[in-house]
């Protein structure tokens, strides 16, 4: 158990405030120290288990965790001088992984008893959750950026903005204008940002894209990095899937909840006795 210790600290330290545990602050280590003492706790309950009897870690499955783990860093030398920052040895470190594989095939052995999902289940599911099957409107958008540091900068760029605006009949017009004009890197894909649903433009932008026509070109509009032009190149109207289309989907949404909640279960219970 102690020597899982440098192991865990490393692990939960990064997952919960992504840093080693050497960084902490004395807060952070007290939350820590918490933290692996109740999953030392429980991890030690689940190897202990008869659900644990007979799991075994491949080898092949170890050495390809490990290699993740090793390619994180530029070169050999610089691994192991941060595996022994962090109080581990390579041994050590090759140990703990061999032991979080083998609590992740109990776990999964435990899981693997949840009950696959019916049909009916996946469409009573889908009836009550419709709004997580509308395909919402989307549109694919072009843009010319042209950016400006004071007033007379925009006023010029306004004025460019203008001028070719209604110069872009076609999509070929405006993708050349994008890539001889445009400030932005998307210049290069004649002014492709592409295509996109409501709220994932600039707030500034995002309610003029939304009501252009297929073709249509907007008048320059002002953004927090300087002053757009958008075509709008195609729509695509939103729709509601039907179930067949995301029967697969559902299933495998609510076997996912089964297993999880399967697996609480069963590490509550151990925990208790």
């Amino acid at each position: 158990m102690l020597a899982m210790q440098p192991y865990l600290q490393l692990k939960l330290s990064l997952a919960l405030f992504k840093k080693a545990p050497r960084t902490l602050d004395a807060t952070e280590s007290a939350r820590l120290g918490e933290v692996v003492s109740r999953q030392a706790r429980m991890e030690a309950a689940i190897l202990a288990s008869p659900e644990a009897l007979g799991v075994v870690v491949p080898e092949a499955t170890l050495a390809t965790r490990l290699e993740e783990i090793r390619q994180r860093y530029p070169s050999r030398e610089e691994f192991l001088a941060d595996m022994g920052q962090n109080g581990l040895s390579e041994p050590e470190l090759e140990q703990a992984l061999a032991r979080d594989l083998r609590i992740e095939a109990v776990l999964e052995r435990v899981s693997a008893q949840a009950p696959s999902p019916s049909d009916v289940e996946a469409e009573i599911y889908y009836r009550l959750h419709p709004q997580a099957f509308n395909r919402p409107e989307m549109r694919r958008i072009r843009h010319i950026l042209i950016t400006f540091d004071d007033e007379a900068q925009k006023l010029k760029a306004t004025e460019l903005l203008e001028t070719l605006r209604p110069q872009l009949k076609t999509e070929q017009d405006f993708g050349a204008a994008a890539l001889k004009h445009s400030q932005c890197p998307t210049a290069m894909e004649q002014g492709l940002i592409g295509t996109v649903k409501a709220g994932q433009l600039f707030p500034e932008l995002d309610p003029q894209a939304f009501s252009l026509a297929e073709g249509e070109v907007s008048p320059p509009l002002e953004s927090p990095v300087g002053l757009h032009l958008l075509r709008c190149d195609s729509i695509l109207a939103g729709e509601t899937l039907d179930f067949p289309e995301v029967r697969e989907r559902i299933i495998a949404l609510l076997l996912e909840q089964r297993r999880q909640t399967c697996q609480r279960a069963w590490i509550k219970a151990l925990l208790k006795h």
